[in-house]
């Protein structure tokens, strides 16, 4: 059983009070949400400190990846909610498997929508919790808590440690005990809330930016893109049948009719076709030379003896 962990929240500098927003309760809405963007504005300059650590991070998710390994997130509360929210966007928007992203949250799916709040307070589970993913050497996990010290996410990444996976946290207190327990540590500080002690405000945009970047970042390593064109977005309704249309066409400069006709020949696979449409080749042997290149439609295409743009 890992060991407790102090809650002291007073000397955090996301619990400080914010003297900029004192009086915030006497002005009118245009005000507040003046004063809410100007607090917003420095967000971006504090994950911008701590991009060489994100990518450092990037890249250790990109070789778990290269080992049939995956990405795994756990936190508490909104933080716990932004994990599951970032690993459940990466099926539809990249055609991974869903098991590939994983977002775990303290008190399970019921905290997605309600307050369990005294889940976090359970390191063990933490452990718990990683335990039932049955969690390897070739994952990476990334302990999500804007304190730093959140017993949930504590006691998941002495988990890790100890099962040998890749651990990454993501506070935004500096020097946090969950930076101490993590290879990499990612700590964008944005300072204190307009309401204090509110972490779903900066400290939660920040975590949103941060986790962006690790899980995009990623699938663009691994191929999952053309250029900035996400060539492998599954067609799941209307919106995204004509999503897919209109990434063929960028991506080759074809007619609108033959761009259709592509998807349909391809069983609505974006890469295959537009690896056709570039290409000549047919289907079968547009499919067999993507598998050859691990599906980058970039060096499928070089294959074929296509200049890609």
């Amino acid at each position: 059983m890992p060991a407790p962990v102090q809650q002291d929240l007073r000397n955090l500098v996301s619990e400080e009070r914010n003297r900029r927003t004192t009086g915030i309760d006497r002005l009118p809405a245009e005000e507040i949400v003046a004063l809410m963007n100007s607090e917003d504005a420095g967000v971006a300059d504090a994950v911008r400190a701590e991009l060489p650590r994100i990518a450092q991070a990037v890249d250790r998710i990109v070789a778990a990846f290269e080992q049939g390994g995956r990405l795994i997130y756990i936190g508490a509360g909104t933080s716990g909610r932004l994990g599951v929210l970032d690993a459940s966007e990466c099926p539809p928007t990249f055609s991974v498997p869903p098991g590939m992203v994983v977002g775990l949250i303290a008190g399970g799916d019921h905290a997605l929508r309600h307050s369990v709040e005294d889940a976090e307070d359970d390191a063990g589970q933490g452990a718990r919790d990683l335990d039932r993913t049955d969690l390897t050497a070739r994952d990476v996990v990334v302990g999500i808590a804007v304190s730093g010290k959140t017993p949930y996410v504590v006691g998941a990444l002495e988990r890790a440690r100890q099962v040998g996976a890749g651990t990454v946290s993501l506070s935004c207190n500096p020097g946090s005990v969950i930076a101490e327990l993590a290879d990499i540590a990612i700590s964008p500080v944005v300072g204190p809330e307009v309401v204090t002690g509110s972490t779903r405000l900066k400290s939660g945009t920040a975590q949103k930016m941060v986790l962006n970047m690790l899980s995009t970042a990623s699938m663009i390593r691994i191929g999952k893109t053309y250029g900035n064109l996400m060539v492998d977005v599954t067609i799941s309704n209307r919106k995204l049948a004509e999503r897919a249309v209109g990434i063929v066409i960028d991506a080759t400069g074809c007619p609108e009719d033959e761009a259709r006709r592509l998807l349909d020949a391809s069983g609505g696979k974006v890469k295959l076709a537009i690896l056709m449409q570039l290409s000549g080749l047919d289907a079968d042997t547009a499919r067999r030379t993507l598998e050859a290149e691990q599906g980058f439609l970039r060096r499928a295409l070089e294959r074929a003896g296509t200049n890609p743009a």
